[in-house]
């Protein structure tokens, strides 16, 4: 039997939800609430949890947390403990997501002059405007979608967007052609 204990903390200063479930098939085994998240307390959970079942435990699965490893340390010192599949491949793609995000901040530095485009035009009645507005709100909601790293690239999400737009752009101008000037 394979093991997975995670804790939930809905509000920072309440009790935490310790749950441990069978990770193959998902039951519950234990689920109790504790007041603290301490070696000792997650030590005699695991006893109760050891004491419970009849079957040998062949592993257990955590988010790395130290009071989560020693316990586990104690109670099960013979059982493998390894990070579950999340906390490791966040932990392993912590460089490509810091990347990632320098790239995503560095990009939308460049491309934070919407609101000025918006007001050249504003006091213009022509159809083009519309066109305009819709192209200022298509950048601005590309700027403000993160994702939920990293489980995502948000900037490489953000320049494949930006040049889906500027793609648009394009066409738009070949069809048409446009203004050397947005006041013309």
């Amino acid at each position: 039997m394979i093991l997975a204990i995670d804790g939930l903390q809905p509000d920072v200063g309440h009790e935490v939800l310790w749950v441990i479930r069978e990770v193959l098939s998902g039951e519950i085994v234990l689920a109790r609430a504790l007041l603290s998240s301490t070696q000792e307390d997650l030590a005699g959970l695991l006893r109760e949890v050891k004491e419970l079942l009849p079957v040998p435990i062949n592993g257990l699965v955590s988010d790395g947390q130290l009071s989560i490893r020693r316990a586990v340390a104690r109670v099960f010192p013979e059982v493998p403990h390894q990070l579950c599949h999340f906390h490791y491949l966040r932990e392993a793609a912590k460089p490509i997501y810091e990347a990632d995000r320098h790239a995503k901040k560095e990009l939308k530095k460049q491309i934070r002059g919407v609101r000025p485009i918006e007001r050249a035009v504003e006091t213009r009645a022509d159809a083009e405007v519309e066109v305009i507005h819709d192209y200022c709100l298509a950048v601005r909601a590309s700027l403000t979608d993160d994702g939920i790293p990293p489980l995502s690239a948000s900037g490489l999400r953000l320049q494949e967007r930006i040049q889906a737009i500027n793609d648009s752009l394009d066409r738009v101008a070949e069809k048409r052609g446009s203004p050397s000037n947005l006041n013309d």
